[in-house]
């Protein structure tokens, strides 16, 4: 019987990323097998054109659409089902939805309650890549992986439009591009605008063969005007242009280089093959070893821990992340 094997995170964009791995080792162990994922609308932008994927399942997080990926889930009728973080939403709708060899993370009330199996993260003790852990379901129904790089699949079409959202916000096709997201989100340690807007400046200054690409939507007005004031023409905003999230894969696909925090950009671009310069703090949620770029040409700066002890608190709660990575760290990265 052909394995037939729903892959589940509903999580933020970074996080689907990490399943990429997971999806094509899966599909190099069981290469007749159908693999279908589910996760929420705007990170299946991320999963549009990959060869070793047969559906990709949608859930809104509405009333309705419960019911619906239950439906289908049934219809489908999965073999397996990895959910790969706790989620009591997705844990219900795999087993409504007949799934039959179900594996979560962990023993959360709503696991035991449904019979799930289980995979542990062990308290992250040793720390291992975020891709790693993932990659643990994968180990439960037996896949060895040979690479954990994630990996974005764009056509030729779609990275000639990306070209074409460049050029109608006054990209200059003959110049390198740096892309510079400056949002998180939230989701992790950051720099503050100010400190940005210094990098940007420095990097006009010393490579007059390139240009700033600004993505974020969180950019304030004043941070976004005074970029592109200062820039003389080369610093470009584009965040506007970004109507959904593979739109910006797009734009992505034609960067030389994209400097970020942990965020979901920074995956995407590492994902797409691209040189990547990352910032992390040195918290074991959030540093590098755990979500650090997997790219062939990532470079991930993390907050050393003797200035993380001397500058932040014992619990990392109280973080001076703006001090921990100087602006010429980045630039001799560069």
């Amino acid at each position: 019987m052909k394995r037939r094997i729903l892959v589940v995170r509903t999580d933020r964009v970074g996080d689907v990323v990490m399943i990429t791995p997971v999806i094509r080792e899966l599909r190099r162990k069981y290469p007749d097998s159908f693999i279908a994922t589910l996760t929420n609308p705007n990170s299946a932008d991320v999963l549009i054109n990959n060869p070793h994927l047969n559906e990709a399942i949608t859930d809104d997080m509405s009333r309705k659409s419960f019911y619906n990926v239950v439906s289908k889930l049934r219809q489908l009728r999965f073999t397996d089902g990895l959910l790969v973080m706790p989620t009591e939403r997705a844990a219900y709708q795999m087993f409504l939805g007949g799934v039959k060899n179900r594996i979560g993370v962990g023993r959360k009330l709503f696991e035991v309650i449904t019979m799930m199996k289980s995979v542990s993260r062990n308290k992250y003790i040793p720390l291992r890549h975020e891709a790693d852990y993932c990659m643990d379901l994968a180990r439960a129904v037996g896949a060895e992986p040979e690479s954990l790089i994630p990996e974005i699949f764009v056509t030729e079409d779609e990275r000639e439009r990306g070209a074409s959202l460049l050029r109608e916000s006054g990209s200059d096709p003959g110049k390198q591009k740096i892309f510079v997201h400056t949002g998180s989100g939230g989701s992790s340690r950051n720099w503050s605008e100010g400190k940005y807007i210094q990098l940007i400046m420095e990097i006009i200054r010393l490579h007059p063969d390139k240009e700033i690409i600004l993505t974020a939507k969180e950019m304030s007005d004043e941070f976004m005007s005074s970029s592109v004031k200062s820039g003389g023409g080369r610093v470009i905003d584009v965040s506007g242009r970004s109507k959904r999230l593979r739109d910006l894969i797009q734009m992505i696909s034609c960067a030389q280089l994209l400097i970020a925090g942990s965020t979901g950009p920074l995956h995407i671009a590492s994902a797409l093959g691209k040189k990547t310069i990352g910032l992390y703090c040195h918290r074991n949620m959030n540093c590098a070893k755990h979500w650090g770029a997997l790219g062939p040409a990532a470079v991930n700066l993390e907050v050393s821990k003797d200035f993380c002890d001397a500058n932040c608190s014992g619990d990392k709660e109280i973080c001076n992340f703006e001090e921990g990575i100087s602006i010429q760290s980045v630039l001799d990265s560069i």
